[in-house]
């Protein structure tokens, strides 16, 4: 994945509205309106994050009669996945020096 597509999709994802909207849009393709409805946002809100999450490759968006469905785009998320995944090991070394150091008696880890 190209630095500029990560970075597009990293900025999308730092949003929590954003990231709400791509988990309702794994469970399926959804019009704003539908995705706007558990927001206390104004769908047209709504709308400025799907063009962002579409600009960033995270969705698309159809046309079917009057209606624009949202549909989520694996391929940019597997990106992220696979740029994260190189530092899986730093932070699953991190999480079982803790475990090491929590199985000590507490006598042995003060000193």
């Amino acid at each position: 994945m190209a630095v500029d597509e990560l970075s597009a999709t990293f900025a999308a994802l730092a949003d929590p509205t954003r990231r709400a909207i791509l988990a309702r849009l794994a469970d399926g393709e959804a019009t704003v309106t539908e995705l706007a409805e558990p927001f206390p946002i104004t769908v047209q809100a709504v709308s400025q994050h799907l063009r962002v999450l579409e600009r960033a490759g995270l969705i698309e968006r159809g046309r079917t009669a009057q209606l624009r469905p949202s549909r989520l785009r694996g391929d940019a998320l597997r990106g992220a996945a696979e740029w994260l995944d190189r530092y899986r090991g730093l932070w699953e070394a991190s999480l079982d020096s803790l475990e090491e150091r929590l199985a000590q008696p507490e006598d042995r880890r003060d000193g």
